[in-house]
């Protein structure tokens, strides 16, 4: 996949702009986005697994040796039938970029990593695209990463096994953290009826596109994505 943009509202957002960005700002952001995109390879591998069982603190997964522990995720996959584990990436070229700013510019450099992190989060909105798209008759959760909540990071070692994630889009494991940095793992509940509105999904929303709290960063009581 190629992006053609990077959403600089969000972006912005995560480097704590209020209001309108100023003539340097997005000066920064126009050359490090520019920059960005031409050495960037967006990838994202999914895998569907059936849920075996979930208790107060863990969820089992049938056909993996993958557990997903915690109460939160627990709580977020309670009354699904399957989970999907996905995994997004900017590739290393995204990683290399970062760190020859921080030799050139630390500010431009904060600036690349924001729009780094927005731009593997746009990744993973595609993904989701294709994973509603393909379970149009199921009800679908909000991703849930390990590290939200207690769910915790030191699954993320099974979890790209099970998805493949090494072979398919380049990520592996270094030092207990995701290489390339810009990279996202995360868990979708699919089930048989409505799930509670605080697991549902922002994409699933008719007015995701013109949601003003969406792109100011919150979610409304209808959803949590």
């Amino acid at each position: 996949m190629k992006l053609g943009t990077i959403d600089r509202a969000e972006a912005f957002r995560y480097m704590g702009v209020k209001g309108t960005p100023d003539e340097r700002l997005n000066a920064f952001a126009n050359e490090c986005e520019a920059r960005l995109l031409e050495v960037c390879t967006p990838k994202y591998c999914w895998s569907t697994a059936d849920i075996d069982r979930i208790t107060d603190d863990e969820v089992t997964l049938l056909g993996y040796r993958l557990t997903l522990r915690g109460r939160d995720i627990a709580g977020h996959l309670s009354g699904c039938s399957a989970a999907v584990l996905m995994g997004a990436t900017l590739g290393s070229g995204a990683d290399k970029l970062l760190r020859q700013m921080q030799v050139e510019d630390m500010a431009k450099a904060l600036v690349c990593d924001a729009l780094a992190s927005a731009a593997v989060e746009q990744v993973c909105d595609c993904a989701e695209d294709e994973i509603f798209t393909r379970f149009p008759d199921r009800y679908t959760t909000w991703r849930f990463s390990p590290g939200y909540g207690d769910f915790p990071l030191d699954c993320q070692g099974d979890f790209l096994a099970a998805i493949n994630a090494n072979r398919a889009i380049g990520v592996c494991l270094s030092g207990g953290l995701l290489t390339p940095t810009k990279s996202v793992t995360a868990v979708i509940g699919l089930s048989e009826r409505p799930v509670p509105a605080a697991y549902r999904s922002c994409l699933s929303c008719t007015i995701r596109e013109k949601c003003e709290i969406r792109k100011s960063g919150g979610h409304c009581g209808n959803s949590a994505g």
